[in-house]
């Protein structure tokens, strides 16, 4: 960690102490990102920012309290930590709260060996407008494609710092870098729009802006002519673009605040099947270039390589702290948390089994039925699984892609859905979460 956000977190626990706080932890985010958007081949919008931001908790007995602030003048701190007190003195007892006991915390960590930040000099503005220019031309070039939404290019460096009464201290810094274009296809009421874009964490591994201008048109102008698909029950295939949010809704389900909370359709499931015998979820926070790899959470805990489901069975929560006090268990090192509130159970990065076949396999043999590419609005029942979203992608007729379409609606029960899941072998590997597209049987389409 830098010496100066070092200095700020031990004195924002000084701060606390003094004012009153039996324990406290603290936070220092700095930031300093450039944007960039192109319009029409000129400069439409260009933003730099740098900034410093803390945090606080502090805890008296059963209470506790957070605040945060971009104000980092020493008389500011005091201030702030005087008011978490006194919030906290009149906030409700949490029977679970409370910081990890020192030989739990994580030590001997290597965040070099994670290479989350770029150590390459930040770039020119004007390369990045180049880079964003280039994507629109791309964008434009592509045949039917009509106007360009947008097209940007940005860069970020953050430096986050932790400190804990409990000894712990780390911090990491991470960079993001970012191409992005939206293109438009088609003329009045018959428009449509797509996008592609990429983001990593050295700028190094960016697809070229060229590809991916190319890729926003194409998808554009493929959606062009869409209407409603007939209503019924046919097999959905979820685009790799899209097809992590099903996982996404199965790790929300193992959540350990929504287990103790009782709003969970995972609720007595802990070592049962909840996908194919073949599948398995893996998360692993020690992946190189990946943005969500960290080796300790946000309680200080470390963090490791771990089935959450493995052949099928679930193999438990994803708790932090609070969470796993209130079920009786032991946190899983999943902590996530910002500079203001408490931290909150949260997966790192995960992957899903990759299938043997590719997303064409798939159509071929899927016969009649939808390619989703995209989905709108979500309804889904914590407590059941009930599933329903707006969707739109392409007809496949035969085992062959026909016309696009939209303003349709999926619908049916998650449970039954990961279990009736194929997957294809497409997933992008670099991701934090890796999911490929994924085959689902007999879902309820509502179109025409």
């Amino acid at each position: 960690m830098t010496q100066a956000t070092h200095d700020l977190a031990e004195m924002l626990l000084a701060a606390a102490k003094k004012a009153g706080a039996e324990a406290a932890d603290a936070m220092v985010a700095e930031e300093a990102s450039v944007m960039i958007d192109v319009r029409g081949g000129v400069l439409e919008q260009a933003e730099r920012s740098e900034g410093r931001d803390v945090g606080l908790r502090v805890l008296i007995g059963q209470r506790s309290a957070s605040v945060s602030s971009s104000d980092t003048r020493p008389e500011t701190l005091a201030i702030l930590a005087e008011r978490a007190v006194a919030m906290a003195r009149e906030a409700p007892e949490d029977p679970y709260i409370g910081l990890a006991d020192a030989e739990e915390l994580a030590c001997d960590w290597n965040m070099d060996a994670l290479e989350l930040c770029d150590p390459s000099a930040e770039p020119d503005p004007a390369q990045l407008q180049a880079w964003a220019a280039e994507a629109e031309a791309a964008a434009l070039a592509q045949p039917g494609v009509t106007q360009s939404q947008s097209a940007s290019a940005a860069y970020q460096l953050r430096n986050m710092t932790m400190a804990m009464s409990n000894g712990f201290a780390a911090s990491y810094a991470r960079t993001d870098w970012h191409i992005s274009s939206v293109a438009i296809a088609g003329e009045g009421a018959g428009m449509e729009r797509d996008y592609d874009g990429d983001a990593r964490i050295f700028g190094a591994d960016l697809r070229s802006a060229d590809e991916i201008g190319r890729t926003a048109g194409q998808r554009a102008t493929a959606r062009v002519g869409a209407r409603k698909p007939p209503t019924g029950a046919y097999p959905v295939l979820f685009d790799e673009r899209i097809s992590s949010s099903l996982i996404g809704h199965l790790l929300s389900a193992a959540n350990g605040a929504a287990i103790a909370r009782g709003a969970s359709w995972l609720l007595g499931k802990d070592g049962a099947e909840v996908l194919p015998a073949a599948l398995s979820v893996m998360e692993d926070p020690h992946r190189a270039r990946v943005a969500a790899s960290r080796p300790f959470d946000g309680e200080g805990l470390p963090t490791r390589k771990r089935a959450l489901v493995q052949d099928g069975v679930l193999q438990g929560w994803i708790l932090d702290l609070g969470s796993a006090r209130q079920l009786g268990l032991r946190s899983t090192g999943n902590a996530k948390r910002g500079l203001s509130g408490p931290s909150r159970p949260g997966t790192w990065n995960v992957a899903l089994t990759q299938g043997a076949h590719s997303r064409e396999d798939l159509i071929r043999d899927m016969g009649t039925g939808l390619l989703v590419t995209s989905m709108i609005g979500s309804t889904i029942n914590p407590n059941t699984g009930d599933y329903s979203r707006g969707a739109s992608g392409f007809w496949v007729e035969n085992g062959e892609i026909t016309y696009p379409v939209n303003e349709c609606t999926i619908a049916g029960s998650l449970p039954e859905m990961l279990m009736r899941m194929t997957p294809a072998n497409d997933a992008r590997t670099h991701l934090s979460t890796v999911v490929p597209s994924l085959l689902v049987e007999g879902l309820t389409l509502a179109g025409e």
